[in-house]
């Protein structure tokens, strides 16, 4: 078959087999349209083709033993063929052909031959199938495939225009990220109560996902279905009286059939999508996930494909998140050969490209099992949601994907606001901007970089200097302005991230900024661990530069202050390179002007940081010397700050939405998001406020009491007040005081300390063989709101219960326990100190399951508890008192 073209300035065709795959059909048409909007009006005839046409001749080689998705281009006269290894190859062949003619200009810029094929062997962009605020009734990752829930998921023309987006950057999968997605696209004949969706919406669900995975395919897209466990489908759940996750109960008989049934009825029904699946984050133990995967995940596959009658193995992709994967990896390889992992390149944000320690040495072990390991760009917590582009950074960070990691293949998450797909955060006149209009650039990096990161440098500058160029109606050397900007800009956030983050997940909001608490004593907030080893280079926090100061100890690697004047530096750059702009902008300006102002954004919080960083330095000084002077020195800093943050207000107010896409009461820093509150900068610079007169006070008061003024007592701690609670079971309770003995087979590990709040209540007596093996379940009813103090050991141990941790288990805030209320609150015998969490409960009649482990239950209270390090380790020194 022939496709002709002719123009007044030039004459192309574009031949291929009758034959021919859809791929390259969709190549030949692909490559078709565009070349119309390049000026070439590509009409289809059979022949007749004027003189000096110009052919473009699409072609598969036989038997290939070239790599996939590789392409030969060679030209002889006014002949170019594409010759692909496989249909993709095609595809990515009239990539090229389309890459050169816009770069250069006319197809005379296709070279004589070239021959390319990708280094990374999966590259695709992830969309989320979630939303920013928990349905009603509904826990986390639980989001039903409805119109109401999401309208631009029936949205063909958007689907086209994303699917070709991933097609234009040369990526070859799509990720579809759901909690429990198989209620909304299957039936079940042994649980038709089970399904989410009703029949009109199933119909439509069906449509809309052939359409969906027949347009990626023709394109040469692998899609694939990501899910959690175990999550269970709403009906189902209620159906049997059970929550739909819980991360703390055994795995069933009922749990596992469900689901095995499910994965089987998706497999049969779309045998062409892959399945991407996360042991977590509702399950309890790394030997649980063993159990699931091999006995529930990989049969019910293997029934599925049975019943289609294919004998053979599809991928099927295991995440590494919230799981030992390689435990799960060598027990599951006997059984199923072909298997992919998947792990975080920075966890869930972007920090550096130069990654190191446990979560390398993760990657590293996945790599070296020999089968495709993908490394997974993730939700990009700290960079939300200023624009991020960077092609020096991106580079440098596919490179350590593949020499640091042994990664061979990237899943790439949108550049900001996933929790809203598929739309920007920016506050748009008339309407909502598309991630995939305004993060254009972001994909395309990534694809490119994915697809070769041994690019020269200083070619790559130039593509880049012609690329933003293009975009904004600029000459070369202007659109190395905008790259400047981008690279400069790129730094800021990543070097303060980690080297002053609390958590590289959604927990954090970075560019809302950070309190002066969380700075000056940041393990009150729990630093995830393995985060500041793995995700930048070798440095000191704050508290631990402040300290070595003090004693004189040598300094190591990055250093803090070093760091916040490095980002100044980068935002009086980034901003400087875009007003050199200004006035020449002829084209994309009303975008051109928002990306300015991100610029502008990214350095009042450049400058921000580095006060309050300065302001917390002269506050940690005054902690190891106890000289008024130091905190004296620390307000004019930390007046500066707010100054910067205000200014910061007014360039937000009216262009953005919000900062953080996920607005629920998992966001906890730089404060609590509950209810879509304190995600922008207007609602934070009331809390600065208040920081900064709580920090005057402070400061007055310790003169007051230095000079002899101060005639308040010590604040006298009163013990809580038991709550009225009617307890189910043959629970033996016993008074909390020291010498109680609250562990039944441990009667010799008894209390002898406590803080004052825990003095007389109620606490339960625990078996802790019992709760290795079972857990802890309390069923219980109040007539009141009460809260159940829960004390959970500090010690990695595996006998000891993990504390709730957001990372790993979104659901750890569900009672509002994510954080302890009282750190240090208690000690027992030949026992690890434990820190106090409190669970919160409604009036009703309610059953809580407690992790495997030894935990201790310490009884219930009504009162408020004003959270504070109890110090039973020893003279509480923290500093962030001043600022309360």
């Amino acid at each position: 078959m022939a496709l002709w073209g002719c123009s007044s300035r030039q004459s192309v065709a574009i031949e291929y087999p009758g034959n021919s795959s859809n791929r390259v059909v969709f190549a030949a048409e692909h490559l078709d349209s565009v070349l119309q909007t390049m000026g070439y009006d590509v009409l289809p005839a059979l022949e007749g083709a004027p003189e000096g046409t110009k052919v473009i001749r699409l072609s598969m080689v036989s038997d290939s033993v070239g790599p996939k998705e590789g392409f030969t281009i060679t030209t002889v006269n006014d002949t170019i063929n594409v010759i692909g290894n496989d249909g993709s190859g095609v595809i990515y062949g009239c990539r090229e052909v389309i890459d050169r003619v816009g770069f250069g200009g006319s197809l005379d810029s296709v070279p004589a031959e070239f021959t390319d094929a990708p280094e990374m062997v999966l590259r695709g962009a992830c969309v989320g199938v979630q939303k920013p605020y928990l349905l009603p009734g509904r826990a986390v990752y639980e989001y039903p495939y409805t119109p109401d829930n999401f309208p631009w998921f029936y949205d063909k023309e958007l689907w086209v225009k994303y699917l070709d987006m991933l097609v234009s950057n040369r990526m070859n999968s799509l990720y579809l990220w759901n909690g429990h997605p198989f209620a909304s696209l299957v039936k079940l004949e042994d649980y038709p109560f089970a399904i989410e969706v009703d029949d009109e919406t199933f119909k439509k669900n069906e449509e809309m996902y052939s359409f969906i995975t027949n347009e990626a395919d023709k394109r040469g897209i692998f899609v694939i279905q990501m899910f959690y466990n175990i999550l269970l489908s709403k009906p189902f759940a209620e159906h049997y009286g059970l929550k739909t996750q819980d991360r703390n109960r055994p795995i069933s008989p009922l749990l596992s059939d469900y689901t095995r049934k499910s994965v089987a009825a998706f497999i049969e029904k779309y045998p062409n999508v892959g399945l991407l699946v996360c042991l977590g984050e509702a399950m309890d133990t790394y030997e649980d996930d063993v159990v699931w995967f091999t006995e529930t995940i990989i049969p019910g596959v293997k029934d599925g494909l049975a019943k289609l009658g294919r004998t053979d193995e599809p991928p099927l992709l295991l995440r590494a998140h919230d799981t030992d994967c390689k435990m799960v990896m060598d027990a599951a390889l006997p059984i199923y050969k072909n298997l992919y992992t998947m792990h975080k390149y920075n966890g869930e944000s972007l920090t550096t490209y130069e990654p190191r320690g446990p979560w390398t040495e993760i990657h590293r072990g996945l790599s070296s099992l020999g089968s495709v390991h993908i490394s997974n760009v993730h939700i990009l917590a700290n960079l939300e949601p200023w624009r991020w582009s960077s092609p020096d950074f991106t580079q440098k960070a596919a490179q350590a994907m593949h020499d640091v990691h042994g990664a061979n293949a990237l899943h790439l998450y949108p550049q900001a606001s996933y929790w809203d797909w598929p739309y920007s955060a920016d506050s748009i006149p008339g309407g909502r901007e598309l991630q995939l209009v305004r993060d254009s650039t972001w994909y395309e990096g990534w694809g490119r970089y994915a697809w070769n990161c041994r690019r020269d440098r200083n070619d790559e500058v130039k593509y880049w200097n012609r690329r933003f160029a293009r975009t904004y109606g600029l000459s070369d050397d202007q659109g190395a302005a905008i790259r400047e900007a981008f690279e400069e800009s790129g730094e800021i956030a990543p070097k303060l991230l980690r080297r002053f983050g609390i958590t590289e997940g959604n927990r954090q909001t970075l560019l809302l900024g950070m309190f002066m608490s969380q700075l000056v004593n940041p393990y009150k907030y729990t630093i995830y661990p393995g985060f500041y080893e793995s995700c930048g280079p070798e440095g000191e926090k704050l508290i631990e530069f402040a300290e070595k100061e003090h004693k004189g100890i040598p300094h190591v690697g990055e250093l803090p202050l070093d760091i916040t004047s490095q980002c100044v530096v980068h935002g009086d750059k980034a901003v400087e390179a875009i007003e050199r702009l200004q006035g020449n902008v002829k084209a994309n300006k009303d975008e051109f002007d928002r990306l300015s102002n991100d610029m502008h954004c990214y350095r009042l919080f450049a400058y921000f940081f580095d006060n309050k960083v300065k302001a917390a330095r002269e506050v940690l000084n005054y902690q190891w010397t106890k000289d008024l002077k130091y905190l004296d020195a620390a307000v004019p800093y930390l007046e500066k700050s707010l100054d910067y943050y205000r200014q910061l207000v007014e360039r937000t107010k009216g262009t953005y939405l919000y900062a953080n896409s996920m607005q629920t009461n998992m966001r906890r820093i730089p404060i609590a998001g509950d209810g879509g509150k304190n995600k922008t900068w207007e609602e934070l610079y009331v809390h600065y406020q208040k920081e900064l007169e709580n920090f005057r006070n402070n400061i007055a008061m310790l003169k007051d009491k230095a000079a002899g003024k101060d005639s308040g007592a010590d604040e006298v701690i009163s013990p809580l007040s038991e709550a009225d609670v009617t307890v189910s079971g043959p629970w033996k309770r016993v008074k909390l005081t020291e010498g109680a003995a609250v562990l039944a087979n441990m009667p010799d590990a008894r209390v002898r300390g406590l803080a004052p709040e825990l003095d007389g209540l109620t606490a339960f007596q625990v078996n802790g063989d019992d709760q290795r093996k079972d857990g802890t379940k309390i069923d219980f009813t109040c007539q009141a709101p009460v809260r159940l103090l829960v004390g959970y050991f500090k010690d990695d141990q595996k006998k000891y219960a993990k504390a709730p941790k957001l990372e790993t288990d979104a659901s750890a805030n569900e009672y509002g326990q994510a954080e302890p209320v009282l750190t240090n609150a208690i000690h027992l015998d030949k026992m690890p100190l434990a820190n106090v969490h409190a669970y919160s409960f409604n009036p009703g009649s309610h059953s809580l399951l407690l992790p495997k482990g030894y935990t201790l239950v310490l009884g219930f209270t009504s009162d408020e508890i004003k959270p504070r390090n109890a110090a039973l380790a020893g003279a509480d020194e923290a500093m962030d008192w001043l600022f309360y």
